[in-house]
């Protein structure tokens, strides 16, 4: 369930045993890193990794703050976007960090949205036979979901994410201040993923957000309340299943239609991750309508929600020409969640009633995609 507006910092705990970490949500946190990483890291140099939009925002005064601790530090910068979670961009960034001489009780700084942070945790997990590193997520979409939980990875010709590891952060700082330069597509991107939990397991999330997104968008407490709300939601899930053996797959409601149709278009612009999901989610609910596990007009809500927002629910809002039926089908059996061929989807009964579907009829997803190809 949902809890009152927080108007000041707050903090989530990662329960993982002897790998537990904090998540710090808060305006203004980025200027306290420096001295937060001393008091987990006494004495350890940093590698902050970062993109190149980023780092001309907010590197300046991520190295100020550790400077201002005692902490060497140095700069490893990769060009944004999906393009940059590839094996040339791994190479170069785990080869900086040997250059730069970051050692075994040093870690890494992973600033920057989800690419960045799968990225950067990647190469802290194989460097010197694992890295310690800290995530500072500035987009709301790793603010609430990638920098939690410790999947790190970069993706491969046949799909997304599918060569990476799991590997936990020691902390999470989510600055709220920095999601104030955030592009309003990237920020509509990232609130795909906060309407994720409330799909997932908490109706009346759900219907918070659909009462206040405007002021989520906005900014100021109720932004927090949903960021807040959403690391609480990913901390427990991940707490249950580390390493995605059970329910912690429901994390990836959306993503089975979503990741596909992103490797369609190229992992460009063309979609952005976010609005990928926000369109995989529509999909999902519309699948599960179709196979009677829910009313339509439930389906109907979550997309009106969705669009209402600005997110695409429809295959034809995509720019340039359509990905065939074939091709969709052929990347859908790629997804992580295939079980020795078979298909596993995240479906719903209804808002806050997703479960995992197992041995999901192929035929059904081919027939039903048509339809939405068509649409």
């Amino acid at each position: 369930m949902t809890a009152p507006l927080r108007t000041t910092e707050s903090t989530v705990r990662v329960a993982l045993a002897e790998r537990s970490y904090d998540i710090a949500i808060g305006r203004g946190l980025l200027s306290g890193l420096g001295q937060r990483i001393a008091a987990l890291r006494p004495s350890a140099a940093a590698a902050i990794v970062t993109d190149e939009t980023v780092a001309q925002l907010h590197a300046p005064a991520a190295e100020a703050a550790l400077a201002a601790a005692g902490i060497r530090s140095t700069r490893i910068t990769v060009p944004p976007g999906e393009s940059s979670k590839s094996w040339p961009h791994l190479e170069r960034v785990c080869d900086a960090l040997l250059a730069a001489r970051i050692e075994r009780r040093d870690l890494v700084v992973a600033l920057g949205g989800g690419v960045v942070g799968d990225l950067a945790g990647f190469a802290a997990a194989i460097v010197r036979r694992g890295l310690d590193y800290v995530q500072v997520p500035t987009s709301l979409l790793a603010q609430v979901d990638s920098s939690v939980g410790g999947k790190t990875a970069i993706d491969a010709r046949l799909g997304k994410n599918l060569i990476g590891a799991f590997h936990q952060p020691i902390l999470v700082i989510a600055d709220t201040a920095v999601l104030d330069t955030l592009p309003v597509r990237e920020f509509r991107a990232g609130y795909a993923e906060v309407a994720k939990y409330g799909l997932i397991n908490d109706a009346a999330f759900f219907a918070w957000l659909e009462a206040n997104w405007r002021d989520v968008f906005a900014g100021g407490p109720a932004r927090e309340h949903a960021i807040a709300v959403s690391c609480r939601a990913k901390a427990a899930i991940v707490a249950r299943d580390e390493r995605e053996t059970g329910d912690r797959a429901l994390l990836n409601l959306g993503h089975t239609f979503g990741h596909a149709f992103e490797a369609a278009a190229g992992y460009s612009d063309r979609l952005l991750h976010g609005e990928a999901v926000g369109l995989g989610m529509a999909l999902a609910f519309a699948f599960s309508a179709r196979l009677g596990l829910l009313p339509q007009q439930e389906a109907d809500r979550v997309t009106a929600h969705l669009a209402g927002v600005g997110l695409p629910t429809r295959v034809s809002q995509i720019p340039g020409e359509a990905p065939s039926l074939e091709r969709l089908m052929e990347l859908i059996a790629q997804d992580k969640k295939v079980t020795r061929g078979t298909l596993t989807f995240i479906l719903a009964r209804g808002i806050g009633q997703s479960f995992i579907a197992p041995d999901v009829d192929a035929a059904e997803v081919r027939a039903f995609l048509a339809h939405k190809l068509a649409d």
